[in-house]
Parts: structure tokens; C-alpha cells; sequence
């Protein structure tokens, strides 16, 4: 399996997520990270089985039980997350992200 490297901005958009809905709900945003790492996991299993999203070269994935979409490249090396996009918000304001 490849590792996983993270955006900065996706890691930011997770912990936001995650501390908005623990603030709703004692457990709820542990329940998204949970989510989230499981989705994770399935894309470093099968990365190519998730669907392409529209022609920008990304795959996404989304998270059970929650509006989130994890939006990610496979790379020879390794798998880039580039965001964790709410489904409801600016769609495709992550597009313009490059690894650094």
C-alpha cells in the first residue's frame, strides 16, 4: 500500500470538521475522523476503483454518514489527499491545489 500524504489545507478542513460536529455532539466529530480514516483506507487498498471527478485527473470518495468528499491523486509514490470539501459549499474551489 502507498502512503497517504495530506494537504495542509485538507488537514485544516478535516480538524475544522471534525471540531464543528464534536461541538454539536460529544463523539460526532471522533465519529467523522473515524469515517474519514476508514474512506482512507479503502482509497490506499483500491485507488483506482473510486470514480474520476469530471476531467480534472482527481478521484473522489465519500465519507459514510456524513457531507464530506475526499478528493485525491495517486502518484507513483504515494496518495495525495487535496481536500476534505463539505458537498454543499464552493464546489471545486480545491481544484487549483499543488503538492509542495
Amino acid at each position: 500500500m502507498k502512503p497517504v500524504e495530506f494537504h495542509p489545507a485538507a488537514r485544516v478542513e478535516l480538524d475544522e470538521a471534525v471540531s464543528f460536529y464534536e461541538s454539536r455532539a460529544k463523539g460526532l466529530g471522533l465519529d467523522l475522523m473515524e469515517k474519514v480514516r476508514d474512506a482512507v483506507g479503502k482509497i490506499q487498498r483500491n485507488p483506482e476503483v473510486w470514480p474520476p471527478h469530471q476531467q480534472s485527473g482527481f478521484r473522489k470518495l465519500f465519507a459514510e454518514r456524513f457531507p464530506y468528499t475526499i478528493f485525491y491523486l495517486e502518484l507513483p509514490d504515494l496518495i495525495w489527499i487535496v481536500a476534505i470539501a463539505h458537498g454543499s459549499r464552493r464546489p471545486n474551489y480545491w481544484s487549483k491545489r499543488r503538492r509542495s
